[in-house]
């Protein structure tokens, strides 16, 4: 968690914080080796449409962003030693397993034209 703890970082809605990832090596570190993250926790990967969960020792729920905002896909429980990906993502949300429901991050309704989704609550 001391890694997260440099990041810049907003708060999330009703409480907890949103880390941002935005070098190359803050991406490509990720939650990796991180021995677990807060329920209240998530980190935002920018300039991301894919993910690995290589070195990572719990499972994490993903969501996967659009340009505009909007929610285009959520991973739940995605276990280490995965990958996920989503084309026309912008960025992604990193979670710990069964929390992004939670703070906020919903998948868009599979009857829903391609490209809607719903809003992602912002920080």
């Amino acid at each position: 968690m001391d890694r997260l703890a440099h990041l810049e970082s907003r708060p999330l809605r009703g409480g907890g914080r949103l880390y941002i990832a935005r070098t190359f090596r803050q991406r490509l570190l990720g939650l990796a080796g991180l021995r677990t993250l807060p329920a209240d926790c998530a980190l935002l990967i920018t300039g991301c449409a894919s993910v690995h969960t290589a070195w990572m020792r719990f499972p994490i729920d993903v969501v996967f962003i659009g340009p505009k905002g909007h929610v285009l896909r959520v991973v739940e429980g995605l276990r280490p030693w995965r990958t996920a990906r989503c084309r026309g993502a912008a960025a992604v949300v990193e979670t710990r397993a069964g929390q992004a429901e939670r703070l906020g991050f919903v998948a868009p309704a599979t009857d829903s034209p391609a490209g809607s989704g719903t809003s992602a609550k912002r920080a």
